[in-house]
């Protein structure tokens, strides 16, 4: 029975007394709360719990980003410099790189990436490792509440995480899931406002980290299982990859018609039941909606069905680049001019309007492709002022200035980001070709005549 060595009906009595005492621990807000993985969305998880007047300890693997945080500054500026500030001057948040951090912690939120690997499918290395890491610093002695934040397929917190936790025989631990619902640069919604989906992986898993987020969020909605939570983040964001797709589709049949795809969906959008618009774009980007479905396709291959929706949805959003490529070549043709040696302005580097993150960014392939065919591509975006190696491309490239200049300079201006930063009529005033991808010159088309490709 190794470390837990208790009768059944000893464990009985102490998982019912340790659940007892994580209880009172949270509702005297004495709890203490680890949150791993400070990235777009740990890092305001964390500033939520130390709000709600919890003891936090922040831990991440890049000692870089926790001596930023404790000198008050971020390394996300969406989320603002004030909330930066908050933690560092918060005597109750602890910062730290090092996971011994975790081990006084009376709950931990493991909110780590589940990127997809080379052949498209789940990696849950960092899951593994994180649930890995609590384990070796968990004292058995002590109530301890795991709840997994990190989007991924169903059965993960049961089959993979409570394995390595040892949680079948810890009569003192209490595992849920609570997927993030985290929207970078939605000002409407926050992390305290979004509803907050909880699944525990027993009943009183679930009542307390149901008690936990309701004392940190506005609202939680309480699921079935942990594996009900699990899927429902998933169908969120195959929702939206289908619909995406299905627009994105529609562009390409809808310019074949001689028809604006945007005045379309406008005109659609005008009915008030029934449709719902979602936008086209140069692909998908952001950490969920190119990734997450995926991992719902692959469990379900492994139930026995195809997904077929998902794996469509997935082809048509991932040729995107490629066809707005297509349009950027036959707009240089236009004007007499090769792809190769053509002088490429890219506009926006992030994934969507008025963030830095780059994550997935379709942009990045975008210029891949654009070299590839030799053109020389420069990029400009407001919130990124260089490039990093990611997993896939490891582009090298710091943004140019923004002047008329630049964009004049250049054969074409391709416009892959619409930031709220833009000067638009300068855009429309000064680049000599300009493809579209996101109709940022909607109301400008007279000022840009055939100078303007939507793509």
């Amino acid at each position: 029975m190794g470390r837990y060595a208790l009768s059944v009906t000893d464990q009985a009595a102490a998982r019912a007394d340790a659940e007892a005492r994580l209880g009172s621990a949270i509702d005297a807000r004495a709890c203490r709360v680890a949150v791993m993985g400070l990235g777009y969305v740990g890092l305001p998880l964390l500033a939520a719990v130390a709000s709600a007047g919890f003891p936090a300890i922040g831990v991440d693997s890049d000692p870089a980003k926790i001596e930023r945080l404790r000198r008050g500054e971020t390394y996300l500026p969406h989320l603002g410099e004030r909330l930066a500030r908050g933690l560092a001057e918060n005597p109750r948040v602890t910062l730290s790189a090092d996971r011994a951090a975790l081990g006084p912690a009376d709950a931990v939120l493991i909110c780590v990436p589940t990127p997809l690997d080379a052949r498209r499918e789940p990696d849950l290395s960092a899951v593994e490792g994180a649930a890995r890491d609590v384990a070796a610093r968990r004292d058995p002695a002590r109530p301890l509440l795991v709840c997994l934040e990190s989007t991924t397929y169903p059965g993960t917190t049961r089959d993979v995480v409570a394995p390595l936790l040892d949680a079948a025989a810890d009569p003192r631990l209490f595992l849920a899931f609570s997927p993030e619902r985290e929207d970078p640069g939605n000002r409407r919604f926050t992390t305290r406002s979004i509803p907050k989906l909880v699944g525990g992986l027993d009943r009183a898993g679930g009542d307390l980290a149901e008690r936990l987020y309701a004392a940190v969020v506005e609202r939680v909605v309480r699921c079935p299982s942990a594996e009900v939570a699990e899927a429902a983040k998933c169908v969120e964001n195959v929702y939206r990859s289908v619909n995406i797709a299905l627009v994105n589709e529609l562009k390409i049949a809808l310019a074949a018609m001689g028809l604006d795809v945007w005045e379309v969906l406008e005109a659609a959008a005008t009915k008030p039941f029934g449709f719902q618009r979602f936008d086209p774009g140069p692909g998908f980007g952001g950490h969920c909606v190119p990734i997450d479905p995926f991992y719902l396709s692959w469990r379900a291959e492994r139930a026995g069905v195809r997904t077929r929706f998902i794996e469509l949805a997935g082809e048509v959003n991932h040729a995107m680049p490629g066809y707005v490529v297509g349009v950027c070549e036959r707009a240089l043709a236009s004007r007499g001019k090769r792809t190769r040696g053509a002088r490429v302005l890219v506009l926006g580097l992030a994934y969507k309007r008025d963030i830095a993150d780059v994550r997935e960014s379709p942009s990045f392939e975008l210029i891949a492709l654009l070299r590839s065919l030799g053109a020389e591509v420069s990029y400009h975006d407001p919130h990124v002022p260089r490039t990093h190696a990611g997993r896939r491309h490891d582009l090298r490239m710091q943004s140019v200035a923004w002047s008329a200049e630049e964009l004049s300079r250049h054969d074409l201006v391709l416009i892959a980001t619409d930031h709220s930063w833009y000067d638009w009529d300068a855009v429309a005033r000064h680049a000599g070709l300009i493809v579209d991808t996101r109709n940022a010159m909607r109301g400008r088309e007279a000022v840009c005549g055939d100078r303007l490709w939507k793509a």
